[in-house]
């Protein structure tokens, strides 16, 4: 099967494509998802199955518009419309309890649902366009960094998928922050992301709480993930980094300080572009220098990549 690359101009088709119980990648503000349509259990086991996913890891329902949520959830708390007014549509996933209606296979059994609603045209144009919310996890195989590029799609799933929309480069290059609203005594952050926690608790006017443990409720707790095919090595103090360094591999080397030239400056929004690039042009491993710490989502996502290799 050739994967078709579809544009903003070829929404149709990628709708039509979804409806045959095909998969299709697109983008959002946020990383590329693969899509299926919520109320599809055979295409939706077709992700897990590409993505090589564990059933176990639930999936994000992606709504065209909040009427859609009608669909998707019950006994909706009123903190999801104080949070949906401000922040959707953008890179913010809410966990509510699930409408018994939608499919067990999209929260992995669980009683609870993620939801959001994406802020790119072409995400929200191809759902209205199909009708109903899409589901769709990041568009890479489990366990690699997420894709931010049509290309970076097309490197983990050329063949294996019907579409891709091209979309361009990804606004965030990051996931969305995941806050269930629902399994504790107060929202709680689940996953850090583009959108801050003070952002979220200044709407609120309360202290939203950090997941340590309890009920994994979202994608992304369990697993490593984001991982190129080589070692990443993480340091936050200059000498280990400079000795690590000394040792002559082909090190491609990222810095979250700004004017540490000859190293390439690191955001959270070219994590995952780089990790990619890095693998792209075999270099021996990838070097990162995080001196001040990171903002809350990348070091979160560098603690994921480095949790089975040497964090230092």
């Amino acid at each position: 099967m050739e994967t078709l690359i579809l544009n903003k101009n070829t929404i149709s088709k990628a709708a039509q494509l979804l409806r045959k119980g095909e998969l299709v990648a697109f983008p959002t503000e946020t990383v590329y998802g693969l899509g299926a349509p919520i109320f599809s259990p055979e295409t939706i086991q077709k992700i897990y199955k590409v993505k090589k996913r564990p059933q176990d890891n639930p999936l994000i329902a992606h709504m065209g518009s909040i009427v859609d949520h009608e669909k998707l959830t019950i006994d909706v708390p009123s903190l999801f419309f104080q949070l949906a007014e401000a922040f959707f549509p953008g890179p913010l996933t809410l966990v509510v309890k699930k409408n018994p209606q939608v499919p067990a296979i999209v929260s992995a059994g669980l009683s609870t649902i993620a939801v959001r609603m994406p802020s790119h045209p072409i995400a929200s144009a191809l759902i209205s366009e199909l009708g109903e919310p899409i589901v769709a996890p990041s568009a890479n195989l489990s366990g690699r960094p997420s894709s931010t590029t049509a290309q970076h799609v097309l490197s983990d799933f050329e063949g294996k998928i019907a579409a891709v929309v091209d979309g361009g480069s990804c606004l965030h290059g990051m996931e969305s922050t995941v806050i269930d609203l629902v399994s504790f005594d107060r929202p709680t952050l689940l996953r850090p992301g583009a959108l801050k926690k003070e952002a979220i608790e200044r709407v609120l006017g309360l202290d939203v709480g950090t997941y340590t443990r309890g009920p994994r409720t979202s994608p992304g707790m369990r697993y490593r993930h984001y991982s190129p095919n080589i070692p990443v090595h993480v340091f936050f103090e200059k000498q280990p980094f400079e000795s690590h360094l000394s040792q002559k591999q082909k090190s491609f080397v990222l810095s979250t300080e700004e004017h540490a030239f000859p190293h390439l400056f690191l955001e959270s929004t070219t994590l995952y572009s780089n990790l990619r690039l890095a693998e792209e042009n075999s270099y021996d491993e990838v070097v990162i220098y995080c001196p001040d710490g990171a903002n809350e989502a990348l070091q979160n996502r560098l603690e994921k990549i480095t949790h089975e290799s040497n964090h230092h």
